[in-house]
């Protein structure tokens, strides 16, 4: 069964992604925060994490406590195992084409996304898309 990651605070959202992850036949890893995301990673890197290498990791852009979903994104390029997974930002906050460019680098980011994020179909399609561009 195919992975994803989401890295989502706000519970809406979270439970929206999750139920479109089931209805796609999709194993979901999930997390609040991203101390806890980072926690997760680092158990892959170290061999602990009995789940999936998973394909794609969506990563709200501002989350609770101190790591940001950007911080987060990093980790996943810098991790040894995860580098190489599609990382999909999602954030309600808009920004400037250039403060966008930028944060993308920095996250290492395959694309970002606006929330409300698009109709179901049209999601799903963007983020196969993704995967048949890897």
């Amino acid at each position: 069964m195919t992975t994803w990651i989401l890295v989502e605070d706000e519970p809406d959202m979270y439970e929206t992604v999750l139920a479109m992850y089931d209805m796609w036949g999709i194993s979901g890893v999930s997390f609040t925060t991203g101390e806890d995301a980072v926690a997760w990673i680092e158990q892959v890197d170290q061999g602990r994490a009995e789940d999936e290498i998973p394909e794609l990791a969506l990563v709200d852009i501002r989350l609770p406590n101190e790591l940001s979903g950007v911080e987060v994104a990093q980790r996943l390029r810098n991790s040894p195992k995860l580098k190489d997974i599609i990382v999909v930002l999602m954030t309600a906050y808009r920004i400037k084409p250039a403060q966008e460019t930028a944060v993308r680098a920095q996250a290492g980011a395959d694309l970002l996304l606006y929330k409300p994020l698009p109709p179901i179909k049209e999601f799903r399609k963007i983020l196969t898309g993704l995967l048949k561009q890897r």
